[in-house]
């Protein structure tokens, strides 16, 4: 080539890339210079939450620079502005924005709802270095200059609707809408969101008068807060219609609510119109269909939202769903431990899914994350998160809702709500990447060995192969992952975490905040071990006293169970000296048995020693829908002054208290005399009880035989969740002194 050419070319070239650097550069937006303020953020209020996002947008600015950055409302954005609420909308969707940088302004543009504010916060922490992890917990680069690249790029949720539970949404204003999280309120008219039907047709107004409105059960309409309706009764239809345009009519910013069935198993309505029109569906949730699709008809511009959970599971054969109505079904029953692909109770839901995703586009999926009975445990799902969300979104939800263990000092509470958060609005990212970055940016130098522990706990729960569950106790696992091998090394690994960040109090305290578990599991599962050393446990006991004290714990579990109270009831209960039981090791007959398993856990368990902890699935024996008797056989008559039942209340589980306990006894097992007897009261408080029966003889009684007469309520009241069916009783250790 010609040397000529050659420089006409090389120049050419130089022109190029000149060009594309300088429209670059212009394509470029300084904010901020040396402290100085070059732009405005101007607003479009069309929308409530375009300013809300301007103001965050504001503060965030300050917290960078120093610099306040002034909001204009409703003007014309000038080379150089933010403007928030103008620009493209195209293909966006609710929630969706768009950042785009054209001809010196930068739009943050939204397809509606929060669409701005979520739009601002990627730009933060996208674009302008800011992380937020957890409450009031961010990190962020200072700097005088702030410099908006290029932009051109657009969001949409996975989700229109994204909720779960974690304390940080009530502490921290600015969490909810980094995690891009929504309140049932925000959107469910009159925040009826789920178990509306005593909210719509209360049975303490009806239920005296017309109880043909609830279900018919065993024999009878019954009535109750948590019955439900004859859904096949027309009078039902008229009251609750004229009841939602009335709610609608004072909520006129809101589209959807939710007429969903009471909390409770099996309580829907057998009238004869109702049997046979779930029978012809094949599935309770037939009565359910029909009758909300009559909703969504008189109210078409609305969505009626509800429940497919526990016995309405799964869809009706042949009613589909109109568009208008809103499916929320729930996987309550499936256990944890993997994918819901891959477990039989999984498979039972999917099966669920599979036929609703067939019949609606229209689907809020309600998953579980969380140990209702011992927030505070070991909760080690991780590893199935994304995969089950992933399931969620090609199965047709459009709203989700995460329901996890987030009170403070639950099971890994902040990275949790953390990885949800992403997951739910695009799942598809990369989970274990999400963890690490959480970790890293929460925990600092302690972070490799809190994630070699976590993944170490998941893998001790798989090679265990024991299901993970909803109302698990650390007993369940204490052969499994949190056997006394496992324990040992994951304490380890919490040592060196707290070695790590030592010198830093901030990051030190996050790291015994989320120690808690482990050692809550420690304290557990010594006290069924039956050979600790009670010295060390006090010490432990102590710890864990201090330190959920210290870091404002509130509960562990969903009943209210504070730690203090837990911590003191331990001590009382299970380090006190040690009794004389004369009931040890004692030989039990039954007179009526216990329920299934319970008879053979009932032989060693009454007399073993051993006092059982707020979960019933450890150490209780039950009875259900009946009384309980049995006798004690002693093995030689001795003389006795007091005979005492440690009984369980524990309503959310449908245990309830006898109603009166009978203590007799004899010499030969054939005649006896009566030791004494308490009657009990209804007991209608939630909290999780031990309640202990005791009968003292004025004077000593010589005997070898004991009975135990207990005297089951038969059937769940009418104010409970399981309203006219079987009753629970649970007991556990006979003292015998």
């Amino acid at each position: 080539m010609h040397p000529n050419a050659i420089n006409m070319r090389l120049k050419l070239l130089f022109l190029i890339f000149l060009f594309t650097v300088t429209f670059s550069v212009n394509a470029q937006i300084t904010i901020v210079k040396n402290g100085i303020p070059k732009s405005h953020i101007v607003v479009n209020n069309n929308n409530e939450h375009n300013m809300e996002a301007a103001i965050l947008l504001q503060d965030f600015i300050i917290r960078i620079s120093g610099t306040n950055l002034q909001i204009i409302n409703n003007s014309t954005p000038n080379k150089g502005d933010i403007a928030i609420g103008f620009g493209n909308i195209d293909g966006l969707t609710e929630d969706g924005f768009r950042l785009e940088t054209k001809k010196g302004i930068l739009y943050i543009s939204s397809g509606g709802d929060k669409g701005a504010i979520y739009g601002v916060v990627t730009l933060l922490e996208n674009h302008l270095g800011v992380s937020y992890y957890a409450s009031n917990t961010y990190t962020l680069n200072k700097s005088k200059t702030i410099i908006i690249p290029e932009l051109n790029s657009a969001e949409n949720p996975a989700f229109r609707y994204r909720q779960t539970q974690n304390y940080a949404i009530e502490e921290d204003s600015i969490f909810k809408y980094w995690f891009r999280f929504e309140k049932p309120k925000e959107v469910f008219a009159n925040n009826l969101w789920v178990h509306t039907f005593n909210d719509l047709l209360p049975s303490s107004k009806y239920g005296a008068t017309n109880p043909e409105y609830y279900s018919f059960i065993n024999g009878e309409h019954r009535p109750g807060r948590h019955s439900q309706w004859c859904l096949t009764n027309p009078d039902v239809f008229e009251i609750v219609s004229q009841k939602i345009d009335s709610i609608f009519k004072a909520n006129p910013d809101k589209n959807i609510i939710s007429v969903s069935q009471n909390d409770g198993n099996n309580t829907n309505c057998t009238c004869p119109k109702c049997k046979a029109l779930d029978e012809y569906e094949g599935s309770p949730s037939g009565t359910i269909i029909h009758f909300v699709n009559k909703l969504a008809e008189r109210f078409p511009d609305k969505e009626i939202s509800t429940l497919a959970y526990v016995y309405t599971m799964h869809p009706p054969k042949h009613v589909k769903p109109l568009p208008n109505v809103n499916i929320m079904l729930c996987n309550i029953d499936c256990t944890r431990e993997v994918p819901l692909t891959d477990n039989a109770s999984g498979q039972e839901f999917m099966k669920a899914l599979n036929a609703w995703s067939a019949i609606s586009n229209n689907i809020f999926i309600w998953d579980y994350g969380i140990n209702f009975d011992n927030y505070v445990s070991p909760f080690p799902n991780f590893h199935i998160i994304q995969k089950n969300i992933q399931i969620f979104k090609e199965h047709n939800a459009t709203m989700h809702f995460s329901q996890t263990g987030g009170v403070k000092g639950g099971d890994f509470s902040e990275m949790r709500a953390y990885i949800i958060s992403k997951l739910m609005w695009n799942p598809y990212l990369n989970a274990d990447s999400l963890m690490r970055t959480f970790l890293n940016g929460y925990y600092g130098a302690a972070a490799p060995y809190i994630y070699q522990y976590e993944k170490m706990l998941e893998g001790a729960l798989l090679a265990s192969k024991k299901p993970l569950r909803l109302y698990d106790t650390p007993v369940t696992h204490k052969d499994g992952m949190l056997n006394a091998n496992c324990l040992k090394h994951y304490n380890e690994l919490f040592d060196k975490a707290e070695q790590a960040v030592a010198d830093d109090t901030v990051l030190l305290n996050r790291v015994q905040l989320s120690r808690l578990p482990i050692q809550y599991a420690e304290l557990e599962i010594a006290r069924v071990e039956g050979n600790y050393n009670k010295g060390i446990i006090k010490s432990k006991l102590l710890l864990f006293n201090e330190r959920t004290s210290k870091f404002g714990v509130k509960t562990l579990n969903e009943k209210v169970y504070p730690p203090a109270e837990y911590c003191q009831i331990y001590s009382d209960r299970y380090l006190s000296d040690d009794i004389d039981n004369l009931a040890k090791d004692a030989k039990i007959i039954w007179i009526t048995e216990p329920y299934g398993h319970y008879k053979d856990l009932g032989e060693t368990a009454l007399t073993d020693g051993l006092l059982g902890g707020t979960s019933f699935n450890e150490s209780w024996v039950g009875w259900l829908g009946i009384d309980g008797i049995w006798v004690l056989d002693l093995g030689e008559e001795k003389e006795i002054s007091s005979i005492e039942g440690d009984f369980l209340h524990h309503l959310g589980a449908w245990i309830f208290l006898p109603s009166k306990v009978t203590y007799s006894t004899s010499c030969d097992n054939i005649t006896y005399e009566k030791f004494g007897e308490e009657s009990l009261d209804e007991d209608k408080n939630m909290r999780i009880k031990f309640v202990g029966v005791k009968c003292t003889a004025p004077e000593k009684v010589s005997a070898r035989y004991i009975k135990i007469e207990a005297e089951s309520i038969k059937r769940c009241p009418d104010w409970h969740y399981g309203i006219g069916y079987d009753a629970w009783f649970f007991i556990d250790e006979i003292t015998v002194q």
